[in-house]
């Protein structure tokens, strides 16, 4: 019990860290800052962020994909629960 524990801990910390840096790119390729020049893109290195963007949040699927998995058997049985036949 204990390992899958701090497995779950890890993908956690994995998916806050992912989510924050796909989140914060996001905003940075977001046309509304550009056309209003909220930001102002000379400044920043628009390949380095798009990059980051797009391969951050394929590894943020994956560990989506890793902790629906290791959670799956909780995700049906609460599917159930909430989702069964009711009885009178």
């Amino acid at each position: 019990m204990r390992n899958q524990s701090v497995v779950n801990y890890y993908i956690d910390i994995g998916l806050a860290i992912t989510f924050l840096i796909t989140a914060v790119t996001g905003v940075f390729k977001m046309p509304f800052f550009f056309k209003y020049g909220l930001i102002n893109y000379s400044k920043y290195p628009m390949l380095t962020i798009n990059f980051l963007h797009d391969w951050v949040g394929m590894l943020m699927t994956a560990l989506v994909l890793v902790h629906l998995v290791l959670h799956w058997r909780w995700i049906v049985t609460m599917t159930k629960k909430i989702f069964g036949k009711k009885r009178i």
